[in-house]
C-alpha cells in the first residue's frame, strides 16, 4: 500500500510530496541506499540506549536511514508555516490546512512505524491503519484497541495474554527512549525546527501512554460506554455493602 503526503505551502504555493510505502510491499529496503546514507545515520551515533542491534562496521540505524529524506527536504523549513497537507492512500484521501509541524508529525510517525527497527515494529498495526492528524483521544484509542486486539489473536493461538495492559505501558517506555535518539539524530542535521517539533510532538503522544494511560482512557470512556453503564461500574457489590 502506498501512502503520498502533498505539502502545498500557502505562502508561495511550492509543493513538496513523500511517497511511502507499507512495510508488507517493501522487502526490508531502506528508503535511502547506503552509499547514499548522511553520517548521522550512522547506528552508533546517538544509539538508542535500548538498541538490540549490534555495532558492526558500516552499520546503519535503520529508521534513520528511512528518515532522511523527509529530514533533507524539510530542515529548513520553520514548524509554523502554513500548508495544506494531502494524505493520500488508494481507499481515501484527507487534507487539513494547518501548521508544517502536525503535516510532518503525522508523516514521521507513519514512516517511522513502517522501519525494520525492531522496536518501532511493534508500531507496524497503527501503520496498517494509519490516520492522519491524529488527536491524543485518537491516537489513545487507536494505540490501545491495537494492542488488545493482538492481546485476542495471542489467546486464540494459545500465548499469554495481556489485558491489563502492561506490555503496552512497557512498549511506550522503549519508544521514548527512541524518540528521544532520534531526536538527537534529527538535530545535528536540521536548520530550521520543523522536524524537531515533529518529533517532540510524536514524543509526547508515546509518554501519555506511559506516564498518564489510566486517566487518558477515562477521558475517552464516556465515548464508549453510556451515562448508566459508567455509573454501574462504580457501584459497590452488595456483598461489600456495611
Amino acid at each position: 500500500m502506498t501512502i503520498r503526503y502533498e505539502f502545498n505551502f500557502l505562502e508561495d504555493g511550492t509543493r513538496l510530496t513523500v511517497e511511502t510505502q507499507s512495510s508488507r510491499n517493501r522487502e526490508g529496503q531502506p528508503a535511502v541506499p547506503e552509499a547514499q546514507a548522511a553520517d548521522w545515520t550512522r547506528l552508533e551515533y546517538c544509539q538508542c540506549t535500548n538498541c538490540p542491534l549490534e555495532r558492526t562496521p558500516g552499520a546503519r540505524c535503520p529508521a534513520a536511514l528511512d528518515m532522511q529524506p523527509i529530514v533533507e527536504d524539510f530542515r529548513a523549513l520553520p514548524g509554523v508555516k502554513k500548508v495544506e497537507v494531502t494524505v493520500t492512500s488508494k481507499e481515501r484521501e484527507y487534507r487539513k490546512v494547518t501548521g508544517l509541524e502536525e503535516g510532518l508529525r503525522s508523516l514521521m510517525g507513519l514512516v517511522m512505524a513502517n522501519s525494520a527497527c525492531p522496536i518501532l515494529s511493534n508500531l507496524k498495526p497503527m501503520a496498517f491503519t494509519h490516520l492522519p492528524f491524529a488527536t491524543q483521544e485518537e491516537f489513545i484509542v487507536r494505540s490501545v484497541g491495537t494492542y488488545l486486539l493482538r492481546q485476542y489473536y495471542k489467546g486464540q493461538a494459545g500465548e499469554e495474554t495481556d489485558w491489563e495492559l502492561d506490555g503496552l505501558i512497557a512498549l511506550n517506555r522503549e519508544l521514548q527512549l527512541v524518540n528521544q535518539a532520534m531526536w538527537q539524530r534529527v538535530h545535528s542535521a536540521c536548520e530550521g525546527d520543523s522536524n524537531l517539533k515533529a518529533l517532540l510532538s510524536f514524543f509526547t503522544l508515546s509518554s501519555s501512554v506511559s506516564y498518564s494511560l489510566e486517566s487518558q482512557l477515562l477521558k475517552v470512556k464516556p465515548a464508549f460506554m453510556s451515562e448508566t453503564e459508567r455509573l454501574q461500574s462504580f457501584e459497590i457489590p452488595d456483598g461489600d455493602r456495611s
